[in-house]
């Protein structure tokens, strides 16, 4: 391996200066392309995730990304989905490596080896981490993109980086998935000979890779688990997890996915203008939405799309619109506003609110008639004085959703496919990057805080009185639960719709299993449960749990949790609890995760997956 330190890079082609025409992007050397701050931010992360100096990284890292950026130039990683703006190519390519070698660390490669073996191919299998990651969308500037100079003489990347100004444009007739079968067409430009004389010297290593490097990762094993999970995360964020944290997403097809979610929820679940229970109120010059209210079912409304990295508190939601420009600020710039409601009939209170302009929703002639009644924005000094935190406004709202019509219809909707963006090519501005990548990478640090405070509590039945911990599951219970399975969405939350929505969700890998991040895993040849999370995320999801959680005086996940221990489905430790201790293994540090296993995993899997090498019962 030490060769490949000394072995001299051969200079690139010059790129030869000229004066674009218009409609022509001129190509840039490396150096220039690399050199924003925060793509010196992602090259900084990628180095301190592996173990070499700076001198043996610039041979097995820098070099190849070199190549990567010469080739890519300025194109878009995709037409109108994901990093879909000018340069999207290069910076996806960055994050996705970033991502990969942070999740690498969560694994002792090659599985099964002798830690010694495991040690004397570590910096093998992170590299081919890293260059599989880079690679794996490499393919669409050869199958996707139509590229020609001013001349109109046709580029393609196997003549090498580009030279001279040029354009580019989607193919009409392009193939979707092509690009990862055309992959091998072009790695050899960014792995030379040594990097590959010396990887293939690996046979557990080499065969994935070459599994990944073809599009096959159906057969590439935990390094094309790796590329998949990295690449989902780079996605996610991009489409819209924190933009207080993201780096430099485009605005503007955020922005049509929260518009466009809000839009749904304002035809379809929101109430709007009650005299009382309502979700919002339109004004002649305002929409006054219901902080809280809005915010959970737009993140629930997103999570069932399919969209990963959705934030997971208020803040950081009020935070995404206001970024956005979706939102009307308060005087000192705050997104949340005080108001009393008042109706005509007599009736007032006071909300925490959203304020948007009426025409981010309706057409003119499309838009309600405004409220009867009154808002009345409270000054500064009368809402300091009673002010509550935004995401806190529970109890104000109470009146407005524990309806059991709300709470029906948000069980009720529907699976959606992610709404289609409509993505120009614009450059992402540099703002809020400092911290960003810090937030972006340390979201695969945090430990199973949800986690670590579960406790045994009693399960009560509806008379109020324990459930039997050794009564089995009827042959009725199992039944149906192989019915609901089939039915994605009941008419209502039940433990039966949790089973049936967490088998669609792993089924349509909505939920991963046995990833570092993943709620739900393989232990004893059985599904391991992770609680409070694996709760907390369906309630996120269906928020109109909220009132039924009201009712019984419990935590939302909590009301998810007492109608699943019902289903009696689980298996119970000898002193009859409920709760069963994994610990956590990894490299550098362990933890430990609460949980439920199951007696069956066949309420969730047709073919149950091996079990999590990392796990062990306790």
């Amino acid at each position: 391996m030490l060769a490949l330190f000394q072995r001299k890079r051969p200079p690139s082609p010059e790129v030869v200066p000229a004066t674009p025409s218009k409609g022509l992007t001129r190509p840039e050397p490396a150096a220039s392309l690399l050199a924003t701050p925060r793509r010196q931010k992602l090259l900084e992360h990628i180095w301190q995730r592996t173990s070499l100096s700076r001198k043996q990284f610039a041979a097995l890292y820098r070099a190849p990304l070199e190549r990567y950026a010469e080739l890519v130039q300025q194109f878009p990683a995709s037409e109108s989905h994901h990093h879909a703006y000018l340069g999207g190519m290069l910076d996806h390519g960055l994050e996705i490596v970033a991502f990969a070698l942070k999740l690498r660390q969560s694994h002792l490669l090659p599985a099964g080896a002798t830690p010694e073996d495991q040690a004397a191919q570590a910096e093998a299998w992170t590299a081919a981490t890293a260059y599989a990651a880079l690679l794996h969308d490499i393919g669409k500037i050869a199958v996707d993109l139509h590229v020609e100079y001013e001349d109109g003489s046709v580029w393609h990347p196997w003549h090498g980086p580009l030279r001279h100004p040029y354009r580019f444009r989607y193919r009409d007739d392009r193939e979707y998935r092509l690009h990862g079968a055309a992959t091998g067409l072009l790695y050899h430009q960014l792995l030379d000979a040594g990097i590959l004389d010396w990887l293939s010297g690996y046979p557990a290593l080499w065969a994935p890779l070459l599994y990944v490097l073809a599009g096959q990762y159906e057969h590439a094993g935990v390094l094309g688990e790796l590329v998949v999970q990295a690449d989902r995360a780079s996605v996610a964020q991009e489409l819209g997890g924190d933009p207080s944290r993201a780096m430099a997403a485009p605005k503007h097809a955020l922005q049509r996915k929260l518009i466009d979610g809000l839009r749904y929820l304002l035809k379809e679940e929101l109430k709007l203008n009650q005299p009382q229970a309502s979700d919002g109120w339109l004004t002649q010059d305002a929409l006054w939405l219901v902080s809280k209210t809005v915010s959970d079912k737009l993140r629930a409304h997103l999570l069932s799309q399919g969209i990963d990295g959705i934030p997971s508190n208020n803040t950081a939601v009020f935070n995404v619109l206001q970024d956005h420009g979706m939102l009307q600020s308060t005087p000192d710039g705050k997104a949340i506003w005080r108001a009393t409601v008042s109706s005509e009939g007599g009736w007032s209170h006071s909300f925490t609110l959203l304020r948007m302009s009426p025409a981010l929703i309706w057409q003119p002639d499309e838009r309600p008639e405004p409220f009867a009644g009154t808002v009345m924005v409270e000054t500064t000094s009368e809402a300091d004085a009673t002010e509550q935190p935004a995401i806190g406004m529970d109890e104000v709202a109470g009146n407005i959703t524990t309806d059991a019509g709300s709470t029906s219809d948000v069980a009720g909707q529907p699976p959606l496919k992610p709404a289609s963006t409509d993505s120009a090519l614009h450059q992402p501005t540099e703002e809020t990057t400092a911290d960003a990548m810090d937030e972006l990478l340390s979201l695969f640090e945090e430990t199973a805080q949800e986690s670590s405070g579960e406790r045994e509590q009693p399960v009560q039945d509806g008379s109020g009185g324990a459930m039997s911990s050794a009564e089995p599951p009827t042959n009725a219970v199992v039944n149906s639960l192989k019915n609901v399975s089939e039915i994605p969405d009941c008419a209502e939350p039940s433990g039966e719709h949790f089973i049936a929505w967490l088998r669609h969700g792993i089924q349509s890998r909505r939920l991963i299993i046995n990833d570092a991040k993943a709620l739900v895993h393989t232990v004893a040849d059985t599904v391991y449960l992770v609680s409070p999370g694996l709760f907390q995320r369906y309630a996120q999801e269906y928020p109109g749990i909220s009132a039924l959680a009201k009712q019984d005086k419990v935590q939302d996940w909590q009301w998810i949790q007492k109608r699943f221990e019902k289903l009696q489905l689980h298996r119970k430790q000898a002193s009859g609890l409920n709760i069963w201790t994994c610990e956590v293994t990894g490299p550098r540090k362990s933890r430990r995760l609460h949980g439920y296993l199951l007696e069956e995993p066949a309420h969730i899997f047709d073919t149950v997956p091996p079990n999590n090498p990392y796990l062990s019962l306790k």
